[in-house]
């Protein structure tokens, strides 16, 4: 190797590093503007930080809003004031070896949901991290998944529903629509879920 070329190939070897972690700064710069923007009700920049195409995953399975029919969910709240605000406590990112594609996961803090998990990927586009997909879910203890799963069942073949705070079996279903089968509610929204 000619004495230029191992200059190169050294000065490519320690700078990679410092790269990544400059994109890797600049990511958890974008997820962090993506939190704050919506505990913040701040719509245009809340749009902005996401693709066109943008894949929003929420916590109830009925929940998948992709580009405009996700903005059509958000406007609404957002002009009312009603957004949303979940804490980052760790965030893991890694990045293709392009630098074109990132993916995360991190632990979240919500004040009605209590610790949750956030995903998603993002895409290099003009030189910005926007946000493509983002999966926002409640991690179950292991040692309570059998139980949830057995609630789920029951829930989903309509043998039982589920009760506010608070409330009994009888008054949680009188105030559902018990005979369409949509007494659930979104916890965001208040709306009925898959009504």
């Amino acid at each position: 190797m000619s004495g230029i070329r191992y200059v190169l190939y050294l000065v490519l070897l320690l700078t990679a590093p410092l790269a990544v972690a400059d994109e890797r700064e600049a990511i958890n710069r974008a997820v962090d503007a993506f939190h704050k923007a919506a505990a913040d009700s701040d719509y245009d920049a809340y749009v902005a930080l996401m693709t066109e195409e943008v894949v929003f995953l929420g916590t109830d399975g009925s929940e998948r809003w992709q580009g405009e029919a996700f903005r059509e969910f958000v406007r609404p709240r957002f002009e009312s004031g009603k957004g949303w605000e979940y804490l980052p406590l760790s965030r893991n990112i890694d990045l293709t070896g392009n630098g074109a594609v990132a993916w995360f996961d991190e632990a979240l803090q919500n004040e009605s949901l209590g610790h949750c998990r956030g995903s998603g990927m993002l895409l290099r586009q003009d030189g910005n991290w926007r946000i493509a997909q983002y999966n926002l879910s409640v991690p179950i203890p292991n040692d309570l998944v059998d139980a949830v799963v057995v609630q789920i069942s029951e829930f989903e073949s309509g043998a039982t529903s589920p009760e506010a705070p608070g409330e009994t079996g009888a008054s949680a279903k009188e105030s559902g629509d018990s005979s369409s089968g949509c007494s659930r509610r979104r916890h965001k929204t208040n709306r009925k879920a898959g009504c």
